[in-house]
């Protein structure tokens, strides 16, 4: 794997389609961060049809065709909202912009799919658990680090299997390379990118309710900090925290912005499960100085140690769930209010944090 920033990470895995060609159709809009990259693959690879594509720089959009050329340019993003024939409208716009965004695709009577995080602000995530409810839309969510990562994906089935009993802790770790002369603008503008926690501490947040079966849980102390970068004064490059869950697990998770070059990869992303009767260990994207492959999963329980490499081998079901819900307005894919959870609660750590001068 190059030594990217996780930018334009995009996963590819089997083709599993859900649907028929011509059953579903989507189109990408706002392509402000790479991510919108890996939400299109998922969705192509679980049988929907792109047909369209806009955004306002022009550039994009051509560099956006030549990787899925299937997708007409449409002149405006009204052309694409006024489309009776688009189910769902897929968009990795600037931070703060995803929720009026999201408000207006779902008063156009279509589903949303956003990069993660959804909100910058906790008015933005009441606006759309209102919108939510007035049309019956969707707000889904791209919290890639869990289910565009096949370890992530495998250690939840072990979870729900028993492996290691009820999960009473989750530690999680989201190093990145900074790789700041790729970032645009917003990215160093607090208001913009919401904070370190909001931001890509929101994936975290959201592994934590997820593994430990949480619906709510508090913020019992979290710190931000500009340790090595002062020439972006706006910038966040450090942040953790600390939460339990409703239902007494813990979390302690790490956020940074301070990846070395020498890692040959964008973040050495881990995450360690503990139960009452075993532990599981994610190295996601690499298992340094070893294997420059991820999708490692590590697990000891009262059967032994094991070690499975899972690459190829599990498929990112989200997607194919997300289609179909869209298409019988179920929630198997994830719940409006998990996904709503995980916002409120990194927005909640964000406006506790602390900074650390």
């Amino acid at each position: 794997m190059s030594k990217h920033d996780g930018m334009n990470y995009a996963p590819k895995g089997k083709p599993n389609p859900v649907v028929s060609q011509g059953e579903f159709a989507f189109a990408a809009v706002a392509l402000d961060h790479g991510h919108i990259y890996g939400m299109t693959n998922g969705l192509i690879e679980a049988g929907a049809d792109l047909v369209a594509v806009y955004d306002t720089d022009p550039k994009k959009v051509e560099a956006f065709r030549q990787k899925f050329p299937q997708a007409r340019a449409a002149a405006s993003e009204e052309e694409i909202l006024n489309d009776p024939s688009i189910k769902l409208v897929a968009a990795a716009a600037v931070p703060s912009e995803r929720c009026a965004l999201g408000l207006r695709v779902m008063d156009a009577g279509k589903d949303y799919f956003t990069d993660k995080t959804p909100f910058t602000t906790r008015a933005q995530l009441e606006a759309a658990r209102a919108k939510v409810k007035e049309t019956g839309r969707k707000y889904a969510v791209y919290y890639s680090e869990r289910l565009h990562v096949e370890s992530a994906i495998y250690a939840g089935q072990l979870v729900e299997q028993g492996a290691i009993g009820r999960v009473v802790q989750v530690m999680g770790w989201g190093p990145h390379r900074l790789n700041a002369p790729s970032r645009p603008q917003w990215f160093f503008e607090h208001e913009k990118y919401g904070g370190i926690l909001c931001d890509i501490g929101s994936h975290q947040i959201e592994q934590f309710l997820y593994y430990t079966g949480a619906k709510d849980g508090t913020v019992t102390s979290s710190r931000v900090a500009n340790y090595n970068n002062k020439q972006y004064p706006e910038l966040e490059d450090f942040g953790d925290a600390m939460l339990v869950g409703d239902n007494g697990a813990t979390f302690y998770f790490r956020v940074d912005w301070l990846t070395p070059d020498g890692l040959s990869t964008w973040g050495d992303g881990r995450t360690i499960i503990l139960g009452t009767e075993g532990y599981i260990e994610l190295r996601k994207y690499v298992d340094i100085a070893r294997d420059e492959q991820g999708g490692h999963v590590y697990l000891v329980n009262q059967e032994g140690e094991h070690h499975f490499s899972v690459n190829g081998q599990v498929g990112y079901p989200y997607f194919g769930q997300l289609i179909l819900d869209c298409i019988h307005r179920t929630e198997n894919a994830m719940t409006q209010e998990h996904a709503f959870k995980a916002a409120e609660l990194c927005l909640r750590a964000q406006e506790q944090a602390v900074r650390i001068e």
